[in-house]
């Protein structure tokens, strides 16, 4: 064996999973579940996809409002119940999907003209170009009286994380505009948990589930797809070889060393069609999978 064949070996010879299972998956949620790993690859890999989701994907917010006869955001708009503070709060939590034509680095320019007695909501806004919708239009922006103007221009722009109002100010906008604090991830929330995955014989291989919830704007898949890019891409700086030159792997030896999975274990015990007394038992123990039950030792069935 020479030096590079063991080099080779430090990642030919590691388990890898052969696809990611899609659980759950709804436009806003899903939960995907890749095994098997090898033992700490769980945590590793989990992490470092759930800091990417939450910190370094794109989204659409709110950057700047200008109201009109209005001055700063300490103001008050007659025959409006919310004061300006009130309704940039507010105008935080709108949410974008950008049509796939628009370009994302130019800036949207929206709008909301109501009038009359009523309440406003996200829904009322007015795309200049009508290249972005909004994802939850029952969102509740102001609530006007009789007689009563609310009109204001918005800027929305393309960006990541968050986004304090400072770092949106820009000098050449007209008098009067506020800029606002942007919350521009399309991520809520990500969460991963690490367990235990069997191969063969060996249960210390790890099984990784992530569950992923999103604004709508992009889909959890995506998010997931994206993540693992943006951490490929950072990675391969450190990969100081010529990747062309790596041989194939023996197929045939591959093929033979690889563990095979007896879909079998994973039946439920009830198709064994065991008296009523065994099935109890094991259902109290909570053994409900083949592989559970062959898993068990003689003494440790015994006390079931």
């Amino acid at each position: 064996m020479s030096s590079n064949d063991l080099m080779y070996m430090n990642w030919q010879e590691m388990i890898k999973p052969e696809r990611v299972q899609v659980s759950s998956r709804k436009p806003t949620y899903g939960k995907f579940v890749c095994e098997p790993l090898e033992r700490g690859f769980g945590i590793t890999i989990g992490n470092s996809l759930r800091r990417i989701i939450l910190s370094s994907l794109y989204g659409l917010a709110i950057t700047s409002v200008k109201f009109d006869a209005v001055m700063h955001e300490f103001s008050v708009i007659s025959g409006v119940v919310e004061d300006v503070s009130e309704i940039i709060l507010n105008l935080k939590e709108v949410r974008f999907r950008l049509s796939p034509e628009a370009d994302p680095k130019t800036p949207k320019k929206i709008r909301i003209d109501a009038t009359g007695k009523g309440e406003v909501t996200a829904g009322h806004i007015i795309s200049d170009d009508g290249r972005l919708d909004v994802l939850n239009p029952n969102l509740h922006i102001a609530t006007l009286s009789e007689g009563a103007l609310l009109k204001m221009e918005m800027t929305a722009k393309v960006g990541k994380g968050y986004c304090l109002s400072e770092a949106n100010k820009d000098e050449e906008t007209p008098l009067g505009t506020i800029p606002i604090d942007s919350v521009f991830s399309p991520i809520k929330r990500v969460n991963y948990v690490v367990g235990n995955a069997r191969v063969g014989q060996r249960t210390d291989y790890d099984k990784l589930t992530m569950e992923i919830w999103t604004d709508g704007s992009v889909y959890p898949e995506d998010a997931i797809a994206y993540a693992a890019k943006i951490f490929k891409e950072q990675m391969a700086i450190f990969i100081n070889f010529d990747e062309g030159l790596e041989p194939e792997p023996d197929k045939r030896s591959e093929e033979d060393d690889k563990p095979h999975f007896n879909e079998n274990l994973y039946r439920s015990v009830e198709e064994l069609e065991l008296s009523v007394r065994s099935a109890n038992c094991l259902k109290n123990a909570d053994i409900l999978k083949i592989y559970q039950l062959v898993s068990k030792t003689e003494a440790e069935m015994l006390k079931t």
